[in-house]
This record gives structure tokens, sequence and C-alpha cells, in this order.
């Protein structure tokens, strides 16, 4: 496994939290709205953000984004565990390993940002988001 971060859900505040946790770190943050998917979003989330990273000294420190308008949320359930894989092999393994008894909410699937990448929530309730970056 190459890291494992927490990874936060907002409501339409993604950014505002996200800038404001990088002036706390001291952290580069990066950020990515839905208007800016090579997707069609739908125009009410075109200023919502599909990812952020804050980055400290190399680091992924923390990840987070927007729900889709209309989605469920819910304040203080809003976070998932994010793995970065290492191979094909692991992503694969630790994905079913994790599945069992639990819900598969994204199977695993190649992806537009040339990852393999998948969800689940585990039979005690975590969320699990799965990533494998390679190469097309």
């Amino acid at each position: 496994m190459k890291y494992a971060n927490p990874f936060l859900a907002f409501d339409g505040n993604c950014r505002d939290a996200m800038t404001f946790y990088a002036k706390c770190l001291d952290a580069a943050l990066f950020l990515l709205p839905y208007r800016d998917a090579p997707f069609d979003a739908p125009k009410q989330a075109a200023e919502r953000i599909l990812h952020s990273t804050l980055n400290q000294a190399g680091q992924v420190l923390l990840m987070a984004a927007d729900v889709m308008p209309g989605s469920a949320f819910q304040s203080g359930n809003n976070f998932s565990v994010f793995l970065e894989c290492e191979s094909r092999e692991e992503i694969e393994t630790v994905f079913a390993a994790l599945a069992e008894n639990g819900q598969i909410t994204m199977p695993l699937q190649d992806t537009f940002w040339n990852a393999r990448f998948g969800t689940l929530t585990d039979q005690f309730g975590v969320k699990w988001s799965f990533n494998w970056a390679f190469s097309r």
C-alpha cells in the first residue's frame, strides 16, 4: 500500500473548507471543479469540487470533494478512507477482502484519470475508496 488518507465529503462548501485547512496546515491546495471535468456534469454542480488535495512536502495530507446536488449528505458521516494501491493485484485483493459482507457502491473500474478506482462500505459501515494509478 502506498498510503491511506482521510477523504472528506462536503455539501457545496469543499472549496471554503479546503482553503481554510490549507491555511491552517500551511499546505498546497489543488482543486478540480466539476466544470473542468472531462464529462458532462449538471450545471448546478459546475462550481462544486469534484476532487481536491492538500499536499505538504510531497505528501498528501487530506482529500475532499463536494457531493452532487441532491445527493444524500449527512454531516458527521461524510468521510471515507482512501487507499492508494501499488498494483492491480493489490487493489483487486484488498477490495475483495473489504467487500466481504459489505456493500460495493462503485465496482472497480478504469477511469478518465488513468487509474483503477472503486468504492465500498464494509460490514462495519466504514466507507472505503480505492485507487491504483496506471499508465495507458
